[in-house]
């Protein structure tokens, strides 16, 4: 019987070590002691079994004596029990069994817990170190912990990406398997988004790098997993409250068989076949092989506790921007005054915008850059923060900004029937060339492509209500809500808005928030489970989230959340079995229909069956 060491131990290697000397002995006691017994030679075959039995039970001693002093009571008595109690009534045969048992299923366990926590532990060996950065006049090899924002990097083939950047010149073509599990590689054009801890698989390519490498996509996937591999889940605190309840029921089993027959080998027996291993072991490993699972998927969660509540999700609240959008405004339509062209005013509104720190600024001069329009350098620009900006460009009055701010800046000029044009829910920005309007620029913040295949798979997987939650314009809000289906729109919200909203919600089951940005963090922090969008979400949104998006879309969740249900039942479904057999056979070892040594092979061939089901979770 293994002592619960899969989700606590901090050396497992030193730990599979040691089990396996203590299983060598065991084996070679065992091994001794019968070819002695077949010569007729009982009395030595005793000693060489009791030989095999001490090692084994004295290391179990000290662990106990260790756990005591933690604290903890483990049902690793039992085996010391059972050991014990087959020295002291003569049956050392059944105490050695139990002592190869217990020393083989410490390393089952080992290698259950490192099956499932494989591709987990991958991630930690991906860790670039150095990379070749240019200087003045040459590659340098430079530490990674050197890099910052804005260094450029040159990444060869078959190079891990050591920092979040943006591809510069050529196209990169990168495997990203490690950080999502998707086996197709994936094109990244010039001026193109990768991601850290992906790998180069295509010709050499220049990185302009955007993060110091403490802060990038995967240096913090690190610290991440090493989180996950280290807690401990509600199940397993859950599961040794059970466990002890066990402990219990084995005690007096045992002793009522003694009492009432008279026979302490019926208590033996006893014993040896109360394997608490459904309720130590199976937990761990499906809740450790479950992590691995979603790790694979794309979907980082931060232990065992998490993926627990991830399972009993039934309200979804989704913020909008970065979300369920692409968190980009983009322009969609350029509706012109007589006498106007689509292009000049796009061309004219980019180049006073080059002047302008506006959100939207951006928008615009990419949409002029993507149309291969020449920009002119704007002269004697006025901005109201927020509201819009005026200036000179190519010796033309321009100004542009929202309905507010062009009110007292443009004649009458059919700017109502322009404006009248631009569809519900949309942005848009006014254009007026000396003083008259021009034109009107529509910007919307596109919706995912597989925003709705994502609320679809969640409804799918058991959420009953989705709600989303915006800081953004109640008509923009709505008419993403109304597009998309959702139950409930909460618009103009602030973030304590948003903590409020979850508040309210969880009042009618676990409510599960996904965001991704600074203001989202209160709210993630708040929600059961709060879900960042890790790749382009900001670290304030990564550090409150107890799941994390390896990659900027929605489509692992509602697989996450899949995995989760099926993890928590198979978790379950272990414990469950695995107790009925083990109560089960004591009953038989009480009526004597179970000799020891036969309930020791019994016990072992309980505690593989129920390690091998645990392991499921990853498939």
């Amino acid at each position: 019987m293994p002592s619960n060491q899969v989700t606590s131990s901090s050396l497992p290697w030193a730990r599979a070590h040691f089990s396996l000397l203590l299983a060598g002995l065991a084996v070679l006691g065992l091994a001794t002691g019968t070819v002695l017994w077949a010569l007729q030679m009982g009395g030595l075959a005793a000693w060489a079994w009791a030989a095999g039995t001490a090692p084994v039970l004295l290391a179990l001693l000290y662990e106990i004596v260790m756990s005591l002093r933690r604290g903890d009571v483990g049902l690793d008595v039992v085996a010391a029990l059972s050991m014990s109690a087959a020295l002291a009534f003569g049956e050392p045969l059944a105490g050695n069994v139990v002592a190869l048992m217990y020393a083989g299923g410490q390393l089952l366990e080992t290698f259950a817990a490192g099956r499932a926590r494989r591709e987990m532990t991958a991630l930690l060996g991906r860790v670039a170190k150095t990379a070749l950065r240019y200087g003045p006049s040459s590659l340098d090899e430079t530490l990674i912990t050197e890099l910052v924002p804005g260094d450029r990097l040159l990444i060869r083939q078959g190079e891990v990406l050591p920092v979040d950047g943006r591809v510069s010149g050529a196209s990169a073509e990168l495997d990203l398997s490690a950080l999502t599990g998707e086996s197709v590689p994936m094109k990244v054009t010039d001026g193109g988004e990768a991601l850290s801890g992906s790998t180069s698989v295509g010709a050499s390519f220049d990185l302009v790098a955007t993060r110091p490498a403490a802060e990038s996509t995967y240096a913090g996937i690190v610290r991440l997993v090493e989180a996950a591999q280290s807690s401990k889940a509600p199940m397993v605190r859950l599961a040794d409250r059970y466990a002890m309840a066990f402990l219990a029921l084995t005690v007096a089993m045992a002793g009522a068989a003694w009492l009432f027959t008279s026979d302490p080998l019926r208590a033996l027996a006893v014993l040896v076949v109360a394997t608490p291993c459904p309720l130590i072991l199976a937990v761990p490993v499906a809740l450790i092989s479950g992590l691995s699972r979603v790790a694979r998927v794309g979907v980082l969660v931060k232990g065992g506790g998490v993926l627990e509540t991830l399972a009993r999700i039934k309200i979804a609240i989704l913020d909008k921007t970065g979300t369920l959008t692409h968190g980009q405004a983009t322009v969609t339509r350029i509706l012109v005054a007589k006498g106007q062209t689509e292009n000049e005013v796009l061309r004219l509104a980019a180049s006073l915008d080059q002047a302008s720190s506006h959100v939207v600024a951006t928008s615009l001069i990419k949409a002029a850059a993507e149309r291969g329009l020449v920009l002119s350098l704007p002269k004697d620009t006025s901005e109201a923060a927020g509201e819009g900006i005026s200036g000179t460009v190519d010796g033309q009055t321009i100004a542009l900004g929202g309905k507010g701010y062009m009110a007292g800046l443009t004649a009458p000029n059919g700017g109502g029937a322009l404006l009248a044009d631009v569809p519900a829910g949309a942005m848009s920005v006014t254009v007026a060339v000396g003083g008259a309007l021009a034109g009107v620029i529509v910007l919307e913040d596109r919706i995912r492509d597989d925003a709705h295949e994502v609320l679809a798979g969640l409804r799918a997987a058991g959420v009953d209500r989705i709600v989303l939650a915006s800081g953004d314009r109640r008509d923009i809000a709505a008419a993403i809500g109304a597009e998309l289906g959702v139950d409930l729109v909460e618009a103009e919200l602030t973030p304590e808005g948003k903590v409020a909203v979850i508040q309210r919600e969880a009042k009618a089951g676990a409510v599960m928030m996904v965001g991704d940005g600074v203001n989202d963090a209160p709210a993630l922090a708040a929600a059961d489970v709060g879900v960042a969008m890790g790749a382009r979400g900001t670290a304030a949104s990564s550090e409150a989230a107890g799941v994390v998006l390896l990659v900027d879309e929605l489509a692992p969740l509602a697989r996450a959340i899949v995995i989760a249900k099926r993890t928590r039942a198979i978790a379950l479904q272990s414990v469950f079995a695995g107790l009925g057999l083990s109560v089960a056979a004591m009953i038989a070892a009480a009526f004597g229909f179970l000799p020891p040594v036969q309930g020791a092979l019994l016990q072992e061939a309980i505690d593989v069956a129920v390690i091998l089901n645990a392991l499921r979770a990853l498939r």
